[in-house]
């Protein structure tokens, strides 16, 4: 079944979605990360990067917040990239544990597995595998440059979110050093731990993280700057990880109401990717109780039950250069 929508009418619809939820006032701010509690928490963004290249957007695209546990979608990439699904099956996994994104319990009840880059345990083990182990500075310079060329443009650390998350990580570095225990982290954990919480840092755009998700939509050309990130046949196991834990305890529930797969983090984005259609992103600071954006959470949703959009579903999504009725 196909839609044919032009891009004028989706940019109505985004602009409908940010209306709708602009003044929602739910959730609050993460608050065991100072520098998050202090953000502005009527901030809100919503951003669509289409497969073409053009961006649509509302609100506060161009903010840059902390990118936080969406950049363990850009390192499991890059880890990917330069060892291979088999091997990060082997060394990691890819299964949802069903706990908070930051979980202990979760790494002993599966026997030292961390289970998914797209978890704490996961994510820390996966910043322990880029090339090349032991040289933290060169490791440093691949995760940005990767997270740089996925989102078509540069991104830099919050120094501020850098100092506050460095002296309040102290489940990360239990977690980190348990890991070591299972001998399921491959380089100096400290190393790891500070590589991992320097990620999470970064300061993003609503705006970056829609072409970020394009670029996986995209099969891994990144279609502002045209570049090949990513090979194809890798972009299928980044959705499904995507779609398995993207919202942690909450997948499923997120999964079977969106049919969109994302990526959340405590920051306050959210990044969604729709197959060889589109990447979406959207931004507001007020989490639920698992650590999700409320406002994006909702936008998002309402977006693409608009559109009947589901990679569950056959329903394809075509743009057409002229007015034409368009019916959700």
């Amino acid at each position: 079944m196909e839609l044919r929508i032009s891009k004028q009418e989706l940019q109505e619809l985004v602009d409908e979605a940010y209306s709708k939820y602009k003044d929602n006032k739910e959730g609050k701010n993460a608050d065991y990360i100072p520098y998050l509690s202090r953000v502005n928490s009527s901030l809100f963004g919503i951003a669509v990067t289409l497969c073409d290249g053009d961006t649509l957007t509302a609100g506060d695209c161009d903010y840059h917040f902390g990118i936080e546990s969406v950049s363990k979608v850009m390192t499991a990439i890059l880890v990917l990239k330069q060892y291979g699904a088999e091997t990060i099956m082997h060394m990691i996994g890819a299964d949802a544990t069903g706990m908070p994104f930051n979980s202990i319990l979760a790494i002993l009840l599966e026997k030292s597995h961390p289970s998914t880059p797209l978890v704490n345990a996961g994510a820390i083990a996966a910043v322990s595998m880029v090339q090349p182990v032991g040289n933290s500075k060169q490791k440093w310079q691949n995760i940005q440059e990767n997270i740089d060329d996925l989102c078509g443009s540069e991104t830099a650390i919050i120094d501020e979110l850098y100092k506050s998350e460095s002296v309040t990580n102290f489940n990360n570095r239990a977690i980190a050093w348990l890991l070591k225990s299972y001998s399921r982290i491959y380089d100096d954990p400290d190393v790891a731990l500070d590589l991992y919480t320097r990620q999470c840092s970064l300061g993003i755009t609503a705006k970056q993280l829609s072409v970020c998700a394009a670029t996986i939509a995209n099969n891994g050309i990144n279609p502002v700057t045209g570049k090949r990130i990513f090979n194809a046949s890798l972009a299928p196991r980044i959705v499904s990880m995507m779609s398995a834990v993207g919202f942690y305890e909450h997948s499923g529930n997120w999964m079977f109401t969106s049919g969109l797969p994302a990526k959340t983090g405590v920051g306050g984005g959210i990044m969604g990717v729709l197959p060889g259609t589109f990447g979406i992103a959207a931004y507001a600071p007020r989490l639920d109780e698992a650590g999700n954006s409320v406002r994006a959470q909702k936008a998002l949703r309402y977006i693409m039950n608009k559109l009947g959009a589901n990679v569950f579903s056959d329903r394809i999504i075509t743009f057409k250069n002229h007015k034409e009725p368009v019916t959700y």
